[in-house]
């Protein structure tokens, strides 16, 4: 089945627009780590802000990153007050998200927006529960974020860190010029073709969750990149329908899948098969999410989709 997109589908009316990127890093900069999600592993902290260090950035770390509630990285105020903090300090360039879990909306209707505005524009980095927050950031900053490895997660700092996940996320933060192009032999073209779009999205049980709050943006005109983690097929099913009920995906210029790491058999052909009928380029298997090897996905980035050969290339840098 091939898919016939136009490549002047940003034009049409209500469709995704690209975000405003921040600046790549520098050496010397100074970035923060955040947990506005789940607990948070001392040692795996860590060895993830030594990483962070390695690549000569001054790092600092929010007061209440290692305190503990329920399920939870301290109570939502403690996780509030270290979000505001690092994103409305002016001298903090990247804030990264420690690790995902659970968390994140409860902070997004009680952060102080336009205080983190007036902070200046930041790299978000995270994937999982962040997903919440790259929908926020994108709504109420207009910012391109990244959707890819935490410092506290296994891929960047569990027992046996992934070099190649790490040096990707390296070079998307300060060369990514030379990032623009993502793929990997393993890539399956469900619907071929080619289509343009602003990517969009994250993990799938989190966008379902976000529909009907202000932050949610429907993929009209843009790249959707799902993924998701431990749900098996009959709810990752369920997620989906709840997306084409609500029309999320009305419009939608093409569809990128990444990893479903512990989803079970069948979990990629239901999405094919519930999104295939969209007819829209349409590719699974690109490493991102949960899984490893893991790449870093800009997301509010203009993007072309090649579906036959499996590519996401990013028609402009991901940082300024």
């Amino acid at each position: 089945m091939t898919a016939r997109v136009p490549l002047d589908a940003l034009g049409t009316a209500g469709a995704l627009t690209p975000l405003t990127r921040p600046r790549r890093l520098r050496a010397g900069d100074r970035v923060a780590v955040v947990a506005p999600s789940g607990h948070i592993e001392p040692d795996r902290l860590r060895r993830g802000v030594a990483r962070l260090e390695s690549w000569e950035l001054e790092v600092t770390v929010g007061r209440h990153v290692l305190a503990r509630t329920r399920h939870h990285a301290g109570s939502d105020e403690q996780r509030l007050a270290d979000v505001q903090e690092a994103w409305c300090d002016p001298a903090v360039v990247g804030v990264f998200c420690a690790r995902g879990g659970s968390g994140a909306a409860q902070l997004v209707d009680r952060l102080d927006w336009a205080a983190m505005g007036d902070g200046g524009p930041k790299v978000l980095v995270g994937f999982s529960d962040i997903t919440v927050l790259h929908e926020a950031v994108a709504h109420h900053l207009g910012l391109v974020s990244l959707f890819g490895p935490m410092p506290a997660a296994a891929a960047l700092a569990g027992p046996d860190p992934d070099q190649a996940t790490a040096e990707h996320l390296r070079r998307t933060l300060f060369e990514p010029d030379s990032v623009q192009v993502l793929g990997d032999p393993a890539t399956v073209c469900h619907v071929a073709g080619v289509a343009r779009g602003v990517t969009v999205g994250g993990t799938l049980a989190l966008l379902a969750n976000t529909v009907g709050t202000a932050e949610s943006r429907r993929a009209s005109g843009g790249i959707a990149v799902l993924e998701d983690i431990a749900e098996p097929a009959y709810r990752i099913d369920s997620m989906l329908t709840q997306l084409l009920r609500t029309g999320w995906f009305d419009g939608v210029a093409g569809v990128v899948l990444g990893s479903w790491v512990g989803c079970g058999d069948g979990a990629v052909d239901t999405v094919a098969e519930r999104l295939a009928p969209l007819g829209v380029p349409l590719v699974s298997g690109l490493p991102f999410g949960h899984g490893v090897p893991q790449l870093t996905v800009p997301l509010g980035v203009e993007a072309e989709l090649d579906a036959a050969q499996g590519t996401l290339t990013m028609l402009r840098p991901a940082l300024s």
